[in-house]
């Protein structure tokens, strides 16, 4: 896996690049669909690829649980058992594992929790996490970290912060496949100076990525952005930079600027299953009646296929009875929505023009 710096904005700190691996190649920045259990939630393959996806994302915790990971290797890998062949991230687990377990218990080894399934008893060290993304056979493998909310205090971040480093040493001594890069990625909730140490500490470890942890989780967007502000420079300018966990158009036209290459979120569709549409004015919410007798399309500027056959009286029609085939059209056309948005920042970067493009989007989108 390599990475290719194409250019860099003139007057932000956003940046074109492609991300070769052994599945394709990722033009950057990206959005990347989440597939949470192999899948993208209620669309095929063909669906997704058709929004412009390069890259998906799938959840070690859950694959863990059901149907395994030894499963998957058996049946080929990841790839060859969700029929998708494009690149795959990874997650870790570790954020299903502190979000998910009211029952857990961290210790240096690793955390013991419970499965939301049965409620058995689990473990997951950093050396288990790289085992089961080795099974998995992903491009990319994310390094098994503690996840921390937003409102504990400095020393609490602190330690887990240590914690996350001495995991990543561990992580980056297991052995992956040939094809799989380990992405580290950096903590320190909203503390500026723990986001600088982990950072410095952190970059020894990177060898074609890394990631940004732990924003996003309800904090304030004014402190999101001064945090990504203080890693913008001390972060690897050969290398993609990942900001975890985030999927909406302001917050990563804002990332963008900031030096971020490569975004997730479950976001799009979830949203899109409770009758919502991402548009360029925000969110339209579809089964509200003013809908009810609106024959045009979700975005007239879009050209997924929700857009180009389906009209929003339709639409609500179908999220109101509760037909599945109400969600696929938004989830289709949220995903090629932020698809979209990520050719057109792409584009921007390229001719210099990335700080008007971003306070033109900024205002209708606040609008």
């Amino acid at each position: 896996m390599r990475f290719e710096l194409i250019h860099e904005d003139k007057t932000t700190g956003a940046r074109v690049g492609k991300l070769y691996t052994e599945h394709g190649v990722i033009d950057t920045p990206c959005f990347m669909p989440v597939g949470t259990k192999a899948t993208v939630k209620g669309l095929s393959p063909e669906e997704v690829k058709a929004t412009g996806a390069q890259i998906l994302l799938s959840n070690t915790y859950h694959l863990y649980l059901r149907p395994g990971h030894e499963l998957i290797e058996r049946a080929g890998g990841l790839h060859k058992f969700m029929n998708w062949d494009g690149a795959i991230l990874t997650d870790s687990g570790g954020f299903q594992v502190f979000s998910l377990s009211s029952l857990r218990k961290i210790t240096e080894d690793g955390v013991e929790f419970n499965s939301f399934i049965d409620g058995s008893r689990h473990f997951f060290s950093p050396e288990k996490s790289m085992e089961v993304q080795r099974a998995l056979g992903s491009d990319i493998v994310m390094a098994f970290d503690e996840c921390t909310s937003p409102d504990i205090d400095h020393d609490k971040a602190e330690a887990a912060m240590e914690r996350t480093l001495r995991w990543l040493d561990r992580c980056s001594n297991y052995k992956l496949k040939s094809h799989q890069t380990l992405f580290p990625i950096v903590q320190g909730n909203i503390f500026k100076d723990l986001r600088e140490e982990s950072a410095r500490r952190t970059v020894p470890y990177c060898t074609c990525g890394v990631a940004i942890g732990g924003l996003s989780v309800g904090e304030p967007a004014e402190i999101m952005y001064e945090m990504l502000d203080v890693l913008q420079p001390l972060l690897p300018k050969d290398q993609p930079h990942y900001l975890m966990g985030v999927g909406t158009a302001d917050y990563i036209v804002e990332g963008v600027a900031r030096g971020v290459d490569m975004f997730d979120c479950v976001l799009p569709t979830r949203i899109a299953r409770n009758g919502t549409a991402m548009v360029r004015e925000g969110f339209l919410t579809i089964r509200n009646a003013p809908y009810a007798e609106d024959f045009t399309p979700l975005d007239a500027t879009c050209d997924c296929y929700a857009c180009k056959g389906y009209t929003r009286a339709y639409i609500r029609h179908l999220i109101k009875s509760d037909e599945i085939m109400g969600g696929r059209l938004l989830s289709i056309h949220n995903v090629r929505f932020l698809e979209r948005l990520a050719a057109e920042i792409r584009q921007a970067i390229l001719e210099d023009r990335y700080d008007a493009f971003c306070k033109a989007f900024m205002a209708q989108y606040k609008g």
